[in-house]
């Protein structure tokens, strides 16, 4: 096996676009696919209104050949315009990545990126004859045992209904004469540049670890995840784009470790002293939604090649070496753009 540090040296193939659009690109998932289409030879135009993404996340780009990044929201009048093109790809990640993420005050911004920012990034698709490709999750992710998921009231029930809309409309787009759009669905990922402040496992397990309290475990820790490692869950999605299928796509790890197992793992690779804790937690099912990916293995021939537990080992190893933030204003920025 090569060390981690080889792996992040291997040579990118070329991809079959010359020119890309990556809506939400400066979030955890973003920022890989920036990278990763950079590194394939392909142009990005990166959007990211940061309400969820970070600067930082994609600040190691900046200056590079073909790069610019727009400080803005997909969905608002007149972005669509300023995004000139043309285009070949668009991927479309705006929103939060998952409903752990969405603060009760801000659902309509939830809303707004299925709804508007979706449209937009359709119309500018659609416009340059691009694929596009929407990044979603499990059409009823996180529902509760007892039905209550299902009400749209509240952070859980409004990003269950965004992504319902925000897939109607792809699939709508799809079924138009010469249209090539596409959805990807995701399960939940691990690896650099994550997130552990959104509440969800295993980044809840991860801030609460390296800062030393104690790692609360909801329930007996039963509950099992889906969890894939970042490089893996890119593979994918370039599989996804580079085809023409219009049916949804389910991307996410084969293995369904328990978050008791995950905790401890997590404890285990950082060394550190907290406590393993079992607090009470709302009713949920000892299990989330699994990926089917016998589609994705049999037409696009993708499947995992990190285990959830070398996926960790070497999220750990990032993180610890993970330099100081930089700041959202840099070099080579000016207005909200940064340009190579």
């Amino acid at each position: 096996m090569l060390p981690i540090a080889a792996c992040t040296l291997k040579t990118e193939p070329t991809a079959p676009w010359s020119r890309a659009l990556v809506t939400g690109g400066a979030g955890f998932l973003g920022s890989h696919l920036c990278t990763r289409l950079l590194d394939s030879g392909v142009e990005v135009d990166c959007v990211d209104n940061l309400s969820t993404g970070r600067a930082e996340k994609v600040a190691h780009l900046a200056g590079r050949p073909g790069f610019r990044f727009l400080e803005r929201d997909i969905g608002d009048p007149g972005c669509p315009e300023a995004l000139t093109g043309p285009y070949d790809l668009v991927l479309h990640l705006a929103g939060p990545a998952c409903p752990a993420a969405v603060r009760p005050d801000r659902t309509g911004e939830v809303l707004d990126a299925a709804g508007p920012g979706t449209r937009a990034a359709l119309a500018v698709a659609r416009r340059d004859g691009a694929r596009f490709l929407l990044a979603s999750s499990p059409p009823e992710p996180y529902t509760a045992a007892d039905g209550a998921g299902t009400d749209p009231v509240g952070p859980h029930g409004t990003y269950a209904a965004a992504v319902r809309f925000a897939e109607a409309l792809v699939a709508a787009e799809a079924g138009d004469p010469g249209a090539n759009a596409g959805i990807v669905r995701l399960f939940p990922a691990c690896g650099p540049r994550m997130r552990t402040d959104d509440g969800s496992p295993p980044g809840r397990f991860l801030e609460q670890a390296l800062s030393g309290q104690p790692v609360t475990v909801t329930g007996d820790g039963s509950r099992a995840h889906s969890l894939c490692y970042v490089d893996d869950l890119v593979d994918g999605v370039f599989l996804v784009a580079a085809g023409r299928s219009v049916r949804p796509v389910d991307i996410g790890g084969d293995e369904a470790p328990t978050e008791a197992e995950i905790a401890r793992r997590v404890i285990e690779l950082t060394g550190s002293a907290s406590p393993l804790t079992f607090v009470d937690g709302p009713r949920e099912p000892a299990r989330e939604p699994r990926p089917v990916t016998g589609f994705a293995r049999e037409i696009f021939g993708w499947m995992p090649k990190v285990s959830w537990q070398e996926g960790l080992e070497r999220t750990v190893a990032a993180l610890r070496e993970e330099p100081e933030p930089v700041p959202a204003v840099t070099a080579g920025r000016d207005g909200g753009e940064w340009w190579a």
